[in-house]
Order: structure tokens, then C-alpha cells, then sequence
């Protein structure tokens, strides 16, 4: 590598879009908020974040927690009660880096279809859900990711969802949605939020990863369910005081940063034109997550982020031979330049 520019001082962090900092404008909403006890109901911007993200959704009510697992969680426990079953992907969040907190915290069981992406075949889905009798553990709901992480950031499309909606409604279970990066499927695909919202029973929709708010993520479902919510997120410890201050970083990052995760998929796009003729692509890059399969590759993942970072690029490392690169509100031109350059100089070599 010696041909490379030197290591710079600001590593360019493909990580995670989790790793976006609070812009200036952020950070003024942030110390300007008012603020008042959550606990009791009482915080005023954390009332009209809730209202807003409910009302974007169409629903009639939202629940602002303090992490998306925590607010998947919740979800799954206003869905599925203890002992019954949830089915989702191999490879969904909620079970896959979520620490089994299904089971442990709502005693949940969960059945999961082969790794698909976002391409669910909603008759395979159909073929698994079991009713109650016959000492089988009945299926009470199916979950979906949306954007799908480990699937590269694929979008399921609106037909699917619409007829996964046509499957739960006649087996009478519920359908929740991980919408961690639901607002980079909107941008992509031009699916009005009101048009996913009205498909799902729950939905958990984060504000810290492409929006690039710090913290929070929002449960969103009917009135009902988001009085039991409290409950359950006090009982897991996610009851936090004056959480206006968190709240009023969301709200900015849904005024003025859903627009612009469109850069965000260009510039993902950009990684993955020069990374094809690597063979090193897992699959198409439609939002801002780039899959790379390494199988093929003369060296694994783990050496792959230890070249990449020696030269000031940070991957993610998901297994042996499975890496993944995410463009964020903090990667700009000039990084995507860098990590090709540093990128396609190991590949080469």
C-alpha cells in the first residue's frame, strides 16, 4: 500500500450511518427545547415529535424510545404474547442483533424463513403461519424489515407488503415493520410513508441512523396499543424525564433530512460502480448500504478492515467473508473518493 496517500488525521467511517454527529442546526433545536417530565406525559417536544411521526404514518398514536431495539421490542410485545410465536427473516434485525431480548424480555418464540432480502416470497410466509390447537405454538404475528440491513439495504416492494397485508388479515395475526431505515425505501421508491403505514399493525421507525439524529427511535400503532407501550417501556427501562432535548433532534432531522438521503444513495452508488468489477458486490445497491461478498477474494473480511483502516477507512465487518460499507449525512464526495481510492487499490492488489 505504499503507493497510498498517507493515513488522514479524519478517517472516512463507512461503517454505520449511525456514526452521523448532530449538525448546527440540530444542536440548536437541541438546547433551545421545551422540555418538561416524559414520564408523566409532560414533555412538550417529545408530545409533537410523537404526533408528527404518527400523523406522517397515518396512525393514531406514537411512543418516542430511547434505542430501535427497545422499540422493536416493544412492538413485539403489543403483538405477540408470551409463548407465542413471531415470524420474521434469518436474518431480520429483531433476530439477529437484537440478543434474543424477544425471548428474554417478552417470552416470545420465533420461527424465521430462509434468508431472502428483500425479496419474501409471501407464499412461502403463508405456508408457515400456524393457528392456535393441535400443541403447535400458534402464530400471532410476521415482521418485516424495511429498508433489510443484512440484505444490503433492499427495499421490499409495495406490492409484497400489500400482499403479506392480504396473508395476516386472513389468518388473523398482526404485521410490524422494522422501519429502522423505512425513510431511505421512501425516497427510493417515491412510497408515500401514509401508503407503509397503512399496511402495518406497528411499525418502529428510527431517527439516529440515516436521519442522523443522536438518539430515539419512535413505535407507531393505534392508541390502544401505544397506552400499553408506555407500560412496557417503563417496565424495560426506557422511561426517560426530559427527553425534549432528544426529541427536538428528531424533529429537526425529519424537517430537514429526509430529502437529502437521496445524495446518500448516489454516492453508495458510486462505491458499488467501483467496486463491480471486483466481484466483490453481494448484490444490487439500491439505498445506502453496499453488500460485499468476499468468498471469492484471496483474503477475508477481517483483513479487509484492517487494510481499509490502516489507509483511514473504516468498514464493517459482518463475518468471515461478509463486509458492508453505508453512506451517511457526514460522507461527502471527497470521502467517496478516498474510500475508492483506497478500496480498489486492495482489490487490486
Amino acid at each position: 500500500m505504499a503507493d497510498l496517500d498517507p493515513t488522514p488525521t479524519t478517517p472516512v467511517d463507512l461503517r454505520s450511518d449511525t456514526v452521523t454527529r448532530p449538525t448546527p442546526g440540530m444542536r440548536a433545536e437541541m438546547a433551545a427545547a421545551e422540555v418538561g417530565d416524559d414520564v408523566y406525559g409532560e414533555d412538550p417536544t417529545v408530545n409533537a415529535l410523537e404526533a408528527e411521526v404518527a400523523a406522517l404514518f397515518g396512525h393514531e398514536a406514537a411512543l418516542f424510545a430511547p434505542t430501535g431495539s427497545m422499540a422493536n421490542q416493544i412492538a413485539i410485545q403489543l403483538l405477540v404474547p408470551p409463548g407465542d410465536e413471531l415470524l420474521c427473516d434469518a436474518d431480520a434485525h429483531v433476530v439477529t442483533y437484537e440478543v434474543g431480548a424477544a425471548a428474554a424480555y417478552g417470552g416470545v418464540s420465533s420461527r424465521t424463513w430462509s434468508p431472502a432480502g428483500a425479496d419474501v416470497d409471501p407464499e412461502q410466509v403463508a405456508s408457515m403461519i400456524r393457528p392456535d390447537g393441535y400443541h403447535a405454538v400458534p402464530t400471532r404475528a410476521i415482521a418485516v424489515e424495511q429498508t433489510h440491513n443484512r440484505g444490503g439495504g433492499g427495499v421490499l416492494p409495495l406490492g409484497t407488503l400489500r400482499e403479506l397485508r392480504r396473508i395476516a388479515d386472513e389468518a388473523g395475526v398482526a404485521l410490524h415493520c422494522d422501519g429502522a431505515r423505512i425513510w431511505h425505501a421512501h425516497v427510493a421508491d417515491g412510497v408515500p410513508l401514509a401508503s407503509y403505514g397503512e399496511l402495518f399493525d406497528t411499525l418502529s421507525v428510527c431517527l439516529s441512523k440515516g436521519l442522523g439524529a443522536p438518539a430515539g427511535s419512535v413505535v407507531v400503532g393505534s392508541a390502544e396499543r401505544i397506552e400499553r407501550a408506555r407500560v412496557i417501556r417503563k417496565r424495560m427501562g426506557g422511561g426517560m424525564r426530559q427527553a425534549g432535548v432528544l426529541a427536538a433532534a428528531g424533529r429537526y432531522a425529519l424537517r430537514s433530512h429526509i430529502d437529502r438521503l437521496a445524495f446518500d444513495h448516489v454516492r453508495a452508488a458510486r462505491l458499488a460502480d467501483a467496486l463491480a468489477p471486483f466481484g466483490v458486490l453481494a448484490g444490487p445497491v439500491r439505498t445506502n448500504i453496499v453488500p460485499l461478498d468476499l468468498t471469492k477474494c484471496g483474503f477475508d473480511a477481517p483483513a479487509l478492515g484492517v487494510a481499509a483502516r490502516e489507509r483511514g477507512v473504516l468498514v464493517s465487518v459482518l463475518g468471515p467473508r461478509i463486509a458492508r460499507l453505508v453512506t451517511h449525512y457526514d460522507l461527502d464526495d471527497a470521502g467517496v473518493d478516498r474510500a475508492v481510492e483506497v478500496l480498489t487499490e486492495i482489490f487490486r492488489r
